[in-house]
C-alpha cells in the first residue's frame, strides 16, 4: 500500500492510505487515527478517520504543516509495523428485511433505479448472481461486517463486509440520489452496507430496517446513555434477520425502555482473520452467541 499525503490550505492534511478498501487499509489508517489521538501532538484540533483514509485539521500557528507531515509520516511507520490486533465489540443487529415501509419507498423512486421493474433487494440479488432474495438474504446476514466509518450524518455506520474478495456483495448506488429513505433502513451501496441514522435523503439500495436505534441526540434510550452515537470505527457487526413479529416486539421493547443489545467485548486479530476467514467468523459468532 502506497500512502498519499494532501496538503489541505494551511490546517489539514488529507492521508489515503490506499485507493481501495480493505481490511488492511482500515486498520492501517484507525492505527494512524489512534496513534495521533495518543501522541497528543501539539496543535491538533481534529482527527477524522474514514474508510481508507483519515484527515488531520491542526492548527498551524502551533505546529507548521511540513513539521505535522513529518509526524504523520513516523506514526505510519509505527503502524505499518504494528499487530495489527484490535480490542473491539461485536454485536448482533436484527433486520426486518423486505419490510414494507423501504418496500413504499423505493416503489415512490423506480424512476431513480437502474431496473424499475424490480425491488432493490430483488436487483441486487440478481447482479450478484444469487438464485434468489432468500440467498441473497443468507450471504448478506451470514457473516459479519466491520464498522469503518461512522459519518455522513450522525452516526451512521459504514460496513465493510468479512469475507473474501470474490464474495463481497457489491452494488451500485440509485442512478440519482432519494428524497427520502426511511429511519433505520439498512441500506447498501458499492462494497458497503449502511444502516441510516435518520430520515432523509439516500441512494443506498434499501434492503430493510431494523428495529435497534442507533443514534439518540436526546441520550433518553438506555443504552446510548454514555454517548449518542452507538457505532464506532473497529466495531463488528452481525445481522440477524427477522419477521414482522418479532420487529414489533422489539420496537415496543425499545419505547418501553427495556431493549438492549446483544454485544460482548471481542479482540479480533487481521493475521488470524486472513488465515482463515470463515473459521475466524464463526469464533466471533462463538463469542457473539455464548451464554
Amino acid at each position: 500500500m502506497k500512502t498519499r499525503y494532501t496538503f489541505g490550505g494551511d490546517e489539514h492534511i488529507f492521508v489515503e492510505v490506499d485507493e481501495e478498501m480493505s481490511l488492511e487499509a482500515f486498520f492501517k489508517s484507525l492505527s494512524m487515527t489512534s496513534a495521533v489521538r495518543d501522541s497528543a501532538i501539539k496543535g491538533v484540533t481534529e482527527i477524522c478517520p474514514a474508510n481508507a483514509s483519515l484527515q488531520i485539521k491542526f492548527n498551524p500557528d502551533e505546529i507548521s504543516p511540513e513539521d505535522m507531515l513529518a509526524e504523520l509520516k513516523s506514526l505510519e511507520s509505527a503502524a505499518e509495523s504494528g499487530d495489527n490486533t484490535l480490542q473491539t465489540r461485536i454485536m448482533e443487529v436484527p433486520v426486518y428485511y423486505q419490510d414494507p415501509w423501504t418496500h413504499e419507498t423505493l416503489m415512490r423512486f423506480r424512476e431513480r433505479h437502474q431496473d424499475p421493474n424490480s425491488s432493490d433487494i430483488e436487483y441486487a440479488a440478481r447482479i450478484n448472481d444469487f438464485g434468489s432474495v432468500d440467498e441473497f438474504i443468507a450471504a448478506h446476514s451470514g457473516a459479519p461486517w466491520f464498522v469503518s466509518m461512522v459519518g455522513f450524518v450522525a452516526g451512521l455506520p459504514f460496513l465493510y463486509q468479512m469475507v473474501d474478495r470474490p464474495r463481497q456483495i457489491e452494488v451500485p448506488k440509485y442512478l440519482s440520489p432519494r428524497t427520502d429513505t426511511p429511519k433505520l433502513t439498512v441500506g447498501y451501496g458499492g462494497c458497503f452496507s449502511c444502516i441510516y441514522s435518520v430520515r432523509g435523503a439516500g441512494g443506498y439500495q434499501m434492503f430493510g430496517v431494523t428495529p435497534m436505534p442507533i443514534y439518540d441526540p436526546n441520550q433518553e434510550i438506555p443504552y446510548l446513555q454514555d454517548f449518542m452515537c452507538l457505532f464506532k470505527p473497529g466495531d463488528i457487526v452481525k445481522f440477524k434477520p427477522i419477521n414482522r413479529d418479532a420487529y414489533d416486539q422489539a420496537v415496543e421493547d425499545v419505547d418501553a425502555g427495556k431493549f438492549q443489545p446483544l454485544m460482548r467485548d471481542v479482540s479480533f486479530s487481521l493475521g488470524d482473520f486472513g488465515a482463515d476467514i470463515d473459521g475466524y467468523n464463526s469464533k466471533l459468532q462463538e463469542v457473539l452467541y455464548d451464554n
